[in-house]
């Protein structure tokens, strides 16, 4: 493995490492306060349980396809959108009503939670498409196509 290879892998499990393996491993272990978080969203156990078993899902298979780079551009297209839903879903900063309060604000501290999710989010997306974008097309192609991170580098010109 070269080390510009090192450095890819680096960089991806900077992204994924929230998620693979800490996140999906604490809702494997503690199952029932995911749950309970959820129910603060949707209102039936059921599907509360069901999309906690969705989000470990997501947190276990995603990761391993951008590390490995196996359909990494859908698997990463996929976190993106995980990461806006989450966010969106379970850091309601406008909520608590105190954003603009002097002082420890249970508002502002979700608004940082928030933009975390966005943020990692953008990086999901530069996955999918590349740093110009040019990718894109080819994602639209053939979604379960890989962006080869550990292939050659060509040289710059």
């Amino acid at each position: 493995m070269t080390t510009s290879n090192v450095i890819i892998l680096i960089v991806r499990y900077g992204l994924v490492v929230l998620f693979f393996p800490a996140s999906a491993l604490d809702k494997i272990f503690n199952f029932d306060g995911a749950v309970k978080q959820a129910l603060q969203v949707f209102k039936s156990r059921r599907v509360a349980a069901a999309l906690i078993l969705v989000g470990v899902f997501v947190e276990l298979v995603m990761p391993l396809g951008i590390l490995t780079g196996i359909a990494d551009r859908l698997a990463a297209f996929i976190m993106a959108g995980y990461c806006v839903v989450t966010a969106i879903l379970f850091k309601r900063f406008w909520e608590p009503g105190d954003f603009w309060k002097v002082g420890e604000s249970k508002g502002r501290e979700l608004f940082w939670d928030f933009l975390k999710n966005f943020s990692l989010a953008s990086g999901f997306v530069l996955i999918t498409v590349g740093l110009d974008a040019h990718a894109w097309h080819l994602f639209i192609s053939d979604p379960l196509s890989s962006s080869h991170p550990y292939a050659a580098l060509r040289p710059l010109h």
